[in-house]
């Protein structure tokens, strides 16, 4: 099909998109001109509004972090530069990472950690309305850890950073990654409140492998780790993971054994 440039469009299709032009970049695409002011000052403001507060919402440690300005020159950009893909109001924080992530040029204001933060800050928001549940007929919450082969969580996220994201506030603003990785565990519990731990490189690997080798044993997942680590005395990797495993089962990010 032949492409229409804005002119050929009909009245009322191109009157829409001086609009919704008009709506996203006040200062420089004009409104309609039988338009009067105050009704798109009513619009203006009511589609801005919407969008800025459910992001102050969402991200509210990078709002924090911004002066006033900053925050509002960053949220008008997004707003006139970002085309969603979708109407959902929820999905609108993973269109704003979006845009961070692909549209988003270098501003002299911004962080150097906002594009981590806002992940970071997001994974809450989308952990709380994930669909998957902990189903009792995947996993033996009473099975042992490490004789049989630990089940990870579908609604527990392990994640690296290069800065301390889950650190960062008014008071910690890091210029510089951190000398090593930040890894975390986001993960939603039975009762479906959502939290995190810091996690070390050990911990970090024994999540890949639960993951990676599903009919492996615990004891055996650990054995692994030992060999990896070149350890002079594998039983104490299988003892200290025997805790690992403990405190994981605690905050259901390893809520039981598998099912066979």
């Amino acid at each position: 099909m032949a492409s229409h440039s804005r002119t050929e469009l009909p009245d009322f299709v191109r009157r829409q998109y001086e609009f919704a032009a008009h709506i996203r970049d006040p200062e420089h695409r004009s409104a309609p001109a039988d338009i009067e002011d105050r009704r798109m000052g009513i619009y203006r403001e009511l589609f801005y509004n919407n969008v800025e507060g459910f992001m102050s919402g969402t991200f509210p440690v990078l709002r924090r972090i911004l002066d006033d300005a900053a925050w509002h020159a960053l949220i008008r950009d997004y707003f006139n530069r970002h085309r969603a893909h979708t109407p959902l109001f929820l999905e609108m924080p993973r269109e704003f990472l979006n845009y961070l992530e692909h549209e988003r040029s270098e501003h002299p204001e911004d962080p150097p950690f906002l594009q981590e933060l806002a992940h970071y800050e997001w994974v809450e928001l989308a952990l709380s309305v994930a669909d998957e549940r902990l189903d009792p007929e995947q996993f033996d919450p009473e099975g042992d850890l490490m004789t049989g082969s630990p089940m990870l969580s579908p609604l527990a996220w392990h994640l690296a950073y290069r800065y301390p994201v889950h650190r960062i506030g008014p008071d910690f603003r890091p210029d510089a990654p951190g000398d090593t990785p930040t890894y975390l565990v986001v993960y939603r519990d039975r009762r479906d409140e959502v939290g995190f731990i810091e996690i070390n490189p050990v911990t970090r690997r024994l999540l890949e492998l639960v993951e990676s080798e599903p009919g492996a044993t615990g004891e055996e997942l650990l054995l692994i780790i030992a060999r990896e680590l070149s350890h002079p005395q594998p039983e104490v990797v299988v003892e200290g993971g025997r805790a690992i495993f403990r405190g994981l089962h605690e905050k259901d990010i390893i809520p039981g054994t598998r099912r066979h």
